[in-house]
């Protein structure tokens, strides 16, 4: 609930002098001592000068209406609880967590620009259980979030986080890998807006060694959400995440990501169509393992008896290693995920680019579920790639051609306004 607030300046002018206010309901316009006029507030008489009502209302953190004072742009955060627009006439300021919570729906303008003060963990937007964002950008008006640093870096703040009520492996809830929110149930067809031409850059702040933000993370997401035409640039950990849910993406690209590209685990069985990755000759970030695709059937691995494993379908993928530093797997399945992977193409950029493998499914705490992985690649041998350097699994389908033409195309991200080298 909003407070009140009568200005210290009027409750001392009020005691001193004994002023009153016209007996008339109407507000009176006056002009005060400053000679201004001030015909949308209530004068107070007192012989001969005017003090104004100085009536304003005091934030407190939640967001419940348009005209709501937390809604500011200068300083945005807080819990929405209302139906609220960040409008395109102004650049955005997220200077805290913003969470959205049940029945609430946050809108976006097509052209809006939020910009993330850079402080890590604790600047970011989470679209929680019963929540929606309605973010339709255009090729022509895309939506940016970014950092406000001067000089950005990756993990300059944390992140989107989508989080919905579609199935987890192994059935149940789960709380989030960040800010502890609870995700997961039965709603396969759960809902929680629409996104379409966002792009988020310098995100991935760190908690500690075992918790980071991704770009955007997607928790247990149903198939009625829309997710369309999305850009990730210098993430600190993975562009994209998927936990669990049956969301459908289209259309995603990653570009200079310190850790996984795409990356999926408990339970994600959604279908991805025109996925593209690289890092570029002059990104020198180090992670422990970095990839192109990491799908994980369980969370973590812990749990490779759960039913509901990951078994998701990419149709058209793309993974482009330029960078010196050598990525640990361009393609890992594993822990009990299957995948049926069609129209890929893996290459190196140049010939300083390494990867620890090609193709992956093995694990020491679980391979991938073989019959369940039907692989089809194009693997791009002119580029230094070895495309002989597979380790499988019993009963997986791995279909490698050697080629040099990618299976998705870059005009796709074009509205992004990145140049390609």
């Amino acid at each position: 609930m909003k407070k009140i607030l009568l200005s210290s300046f009027v409750i001392a002018t009020l005691a001193l002098t004994g002023c009153s206010k016209d007996d008339s309901p109407t507000p009176v316009a006056a002009t005060c001592n400053d000679g201004v006029q001030n015909g949308d507030e209530t004068g107070i008489d007192c012989g001969g000068s005017c003090v104004p009502c100085a009536v304003q209302a005091e934030k407190d953190g939640i967001i419940a209406s348009q005209d709501d004072p937390d809604l500011d742009p200068a300083d945005l955060k807080g819990d929405v609880t209302a139906n609220v627009i960040l409008t395109a006439d102004q650049t955005w300021l997220l200077n805290g967590p913003l969470h959205v919570k049940a029945g609430a729906t946050l809108s976006i303008e097509a052209g809006t620009t939020i910009k993330a003060t850079a402080g890590g963990t604790n600047v970011y937007v989470a679209i929680e259980q019963g929540a929606k964002i309605n973010a339709p950008g255009t090729a022509a008006a895309p939506i940016r979030f970014t950092s406000n640093a001067e000089n950005p870096r990756s993990g300059d703040w944390g992140g989107i986080l989508l989080i919905g009520k579609a199935p987890i492996s192994g059935g149940g809830t789960a709380t989030t890998e960040v800010v502890d929110l609870t995700y997961g149930g039965t709603t396969s067809n759960d809902n929680s807006g629409v996104m379409k031409y966002v792009e988020a850059s310098y995100t991935g702040a760190r908690i500690n060694g075992d918790k980071e933000f991704n770009g955007i993370t997607f928790y247990a997401v149903g198939n009625a959400t829309v997710i369309e035409n999305l850009a990730v640039f210098y993430g600190d950990d993975d562009a994209y995440e998927f936990f669990g849910g049956t969301v459908n993406v289209k259309n995603l690209m990653s570009v200079n990501i310190k850790d996984d590209m795409f990356d999926w685990t408990q339970g994600w069985t959604g279908t991805a169509t025109n996925l593209y990755g690289l890092r570029e000759a002059n990104f020198t970030s180090i992670t422990e393992d970095p990839r192109g695709l990491e799908g994980d059937g369980n969370l973590d691995g812990n749990s490779p008896g759960d039913g509901g494993q990951s078994n998701p379908t990419i149709n058209g993928l793309v993974l482009i290693n330029g960078g010196v530093i050598e990525m640990a797997d361009m393609i890992k399945v594993r822990r009990g995920s299957g995948l049926t992977l069609t129209n890929a193409y893996v290459a190196f950029a140049n010939s300083s680019a390494t990867a620890g493998d090609f193709i992956d499914l093995t694990d020491s705490k679980g391979d991938a579920k073989g019959s369940l992985v039907n692989i089809s690649v194009v693997g791009d041998s002119s580029t230094g790639l070895d495309i002989a350097d597979i380790k499988s699994t019993a009963d997986a389908t791995i279909n490698v051609t050697d080629g040099t033409v990618p299976t998705v195309s870059r005009d796709l991200f074009n509205w992004t306004g990145y140049v390609f080298e």
